[in-house]
């Protein structure tokens, strides 16, 4: 699961914010920024170590992209979302699937051929292949497809991983009956929503189902970029193809939450 949090393994609980040349600690709940691992000073983006930023570009200067357009969140952090799976789990990576695709699951809710967006280690997509579903998993952190793959191989699991680029998913050449977005959606600004969402659109099937668990703006400890309703409406409506069915409250377990942020659990037909 991919999320607007801290790139780079730092662990949340001794995070410290810049401040005038001086590091001061802080609540990893109380500062946006350093969900997305933005520590500032003078307004500047401060790397890790060995990191080094173009002066023209504001990125890696060894471009860690791989030509890519970096996201929002990697433009703001300097960072590759790779970066996030370094130094051990990223604060979304659990180890295991998100209880409300377990449910999900339980519930009969895939079917055919299945995506999984922005797959992470690939707990949820190895659950739903362990089912006998046909699962893709895709992402652009290689160091979390090769932990996916090594998952895959040592429980003996059928399930597909590559590298892929959420914005430009037709270079898959498939297309699939369900789709799932667990932790992806909500790391994207308003203005890479319409690219993504008319990337999801060119591999999911007419008459097929996209499940989108994101972080929800109903309720207290909310996570990073919480989303409302209103905004799932307007991303996914009919004018670019799709049908929201079904809006409900859930949760999304992390790493730093003692039971689960706010989350919304969105079912949308591909019309």
């Amino acid at each position: 699961m991919a999320a607007p949090w801290l790139s780079g393994g730092l662990p949340f609980a001794v995070l410290f914010l810049a401040n005038g040349g001086s590091l001061l600690p802080v609540s990893w709940r109380n500062s946006q920024d350093l969900w997305i691992g933005v520590p500032r000073r003078g307004g500047k983006i401060i790397c890790r170590k060995g990191t080094k930023l173009s002066e023209r570009s504001g990125t890696p200067a060894d471009d860690p992209f791989r030509g890519r357009h970096p996201t929002s969140h990697e433009r703001v952090s300097g960072l590759p979302w790779d970066a996030s799976y370094h130094d051990g789990p990223a604060p979304w990576d659990i180890g295991l699937p998100q209880p409300a695709i377990v449910r999900l699951a339980s519930e009969g809710g895939f079917a055919g051929a299945v995506l999984d967006a922005g797959c992470g280690t690939g707990e949820n997509a190895l659950h739903v292949a362990s089912l006998g579903l046909s699962v893709l998993g895709v992402d652009v952190a290689e160091t979390a497809l090769a932990i996916a793959r090594e998952k895959a191989d040592d429980r003996g699991i059928e399930v597909e991983f590559a590298a892929a680029d959420a914005f430009h998913l037709q270079r898959l050449g498939r297309m699939f009956k369900t789709v799932l977005d667990c932790g992806l959606f909500h790391t994207f600004d308003g203005d890479e929503r319409p690219g993504y969402v008319a990337s999801l659109a060119s591999v999911t099937e007419h008459d097929g189902t996209l499940y989108v668990l994101c972080f929800s703006d109903d309720g207290p400890d909310t996570g990073p970029h919480p989303i409302s309703q209103e905004e799932l409406r307007a991303a996914f409506n009919p004018s670019n193809g799709w049908n929201v069915a079904a809006i409900e409250p859930d949760r999304i377990q992390t790493r730093y939450h003692h039971d689960g942020a706010p989350a919304w659990f969105a079912t949308i037909k591909r019309i």
